[in-house]
């Protein structure tokens, strides 16, 4: 019989780091998985808050910004990331690692790790993409909209991330930027980028009255916007999982190389979660802005997901969220048509969470002789995501208005975006039992309330 042989310790220590290695990427691996249930979210509920005749123009949108977004990501998105953490003076060894032709851009063997967080920072780009979409149902040009989102998608959010969510970022080693959930490079900048647009954009037909009064646009399909309300819940524990750094042999630490755990992150996104429900129920009664809520109540409290005390991010959430279809309401005064409340509930969920950390989470330390955490460090902070969201956002969207290529012409949104920018139809029976839904201004076909179905 063959003797076994004894492993030598460092034979043991080498298959205990790969076996690190490898718990690592499936950690991620999984995150990701989950990430996708994000845009799986997105797109129900922005298909359940269009009415019949641009409900499938609104599921397209998002699986065109998933398409589009990745690939930029690969191309550019990643070298910006790694290549701009002290603000506009690039690294040009980290960017030239970055790009596609870098060998770490690919299959190799002896590299674990830079394709799976690669993939994860694609599906935070997707995610981007995804706030935007829904901010600018039934009036906007596909084209024009791809242009946008791979823009905010594969370059933006990444220049944010390099600043504020890098653990060389500028933001962090000179102000103290604490933001572990991504609240300010994800939300902020793609909420104040949606904000910017729908500037440009303008309302839908019928949206406001000549005396400035709105008028409601259903949506087709509530119980659909909700379940996909829901979704993107389940796939922000994927997102957040995401938020935090695998650490072979010691304790996990967030993105800034603090010690954390991910029972820290279970309490929080939870009981921020709970908090936004009830907040949003308290000063809405609605189905659509409570689930929203909750997404305002995890994003409120994403900034210190590492630190809050669980309580309070169930206050945070609770006054955060109660608050966001205010800032919507306001938004209405100005006739600003956001169709979704994106920049309610990601821009200024993003930002009240990041301004509120300053206060609660101030003087905590920071790591290798960085600033600690401070309310002004935090204001700043998220002065620079919004500026760094809106000013592009505006700027993009004015030079294509100008080109007239922001948005579909009266008679083909009258018509409806199914017909003239998918062209198709999502629910092609019902012209078939109730006459064609072309209703404008926001009320309800008119054959939905007094029709019956006619006979086969």
């Amino acid at each position: 019989m063959e003797e076994q042989k004894t492993p030598t310790l460092e034979e043991l220590q080498a298959l205990i780091e790969m076996t690190n290695t490898l718990n690592m990427e499936i950690f991620y691996w999984w995150c990701i998985a989950l990430m996708i249930c994000i845009h799986v979210g997105f797109l129900s509920y922005e298909i359940g808050a269009s009415r019949l005749k641009n409900a499938l123009a609104a599921g397209v949108k998002n699986i065109l910004a998933f398409g589009f977004i990745v690939p930029s990501v690969f191309l550019v998105g990643w070298a910006v990331y790694n290549g701009f953490p002290d603000g506009i003076v690039p690294r040009m060894d980290a960017i030239l690692a970055g790009m596609p032709w870098s060998q770490s851009m690919g299959p190799n063997i002896s590299d674990n790790a830079t394709g799976i967080f690669w993939a994860a920072f694609a599906m935070f780009a997707a995610t981007t993409g995804s706030i935007l979409s829904g901010a600018l149902i039934e009036r906007t040009r596909m084209s024009a909209f791809i242009i946008m989102t791979i823009f905010l998608g594969g370059f933006l959010w990444l220049l944010a991330a390099s600043w504020g969510w890098h653990p060389e970022g500028w933001l962090t080693v000179k102000w103290g930027f604490h933001d572990v959930g991504a609240a300010g490079c994800v939300h902020m900048i793609a909420g104040f980028f949606t904000l910017a647009v729908v500037i440009n954009l303008g309302a839908r037909i019928g949206r406001f009255n000549a005396d400035g009064s709105a008028n409601a646009i259903v949506g087709h399909s509530m119980p659909m916007s909700v379940v996909g309300l829901m979704l993107i819940i389940v796939g922000f524990f994927g997102f957040l999982g995401g938020c935090i750094i695998y650490n072979s042999g010691a304790q996990w630490i967030n993105i800034y190389g603090q010690p954390t755990n991910l029972s820290a992150f279970a309490f929080n996104t939870l009981m921020g979660f709970a908090g936004g429900l009830i907040g949003a129920y308290l000063t809405t009664r609605e189905p659509f802005w409570m689930m929203s809520g909750g997404l305002v109540g995890i994003i409120s409290v994403a900034p210190g997901l590492d630190l809050y005390h669980p309580g309070l991010a169930y206050l945070i959430g609770m006054g955060v969220s109660a608050t966001a279809p205010l800032i919507n309401n306001l938004l209405l005064k100005f006739k600003l048509d956001d169709a979704v409340g994106a920049f309610a509930v990601h821009g200024f969920g993003g930002f009240a969470g990041i301004v509120i950390s300053g206060i609660f989470l101030a003087g905590y330390p920071n790591v290798n002789g960085m600033p600690e955490i401070s309310f002004f460090g935090q204001l700043g902070g998220a002065l620079v995501m919004a500026t760094l969201g809106f000013v592009p956002g505006y700027l993009i969207s004015y030079a294509l208005k100008k080109a007239d290529l922001l948005r579909v012409p009266a008679h083909a949104e009258e018509r409806g975006l199914d017909l003239t920018e998918v062209p198709a139809q999502a629910y092609p029976e019902w012209a078939s039992m109730y006459g064609p839904s072309s209703s404008v201004g926001g009320s309800e076909p008119a054959a939905l309330a007094t029709a019956t179905p006619k006979s086969a």
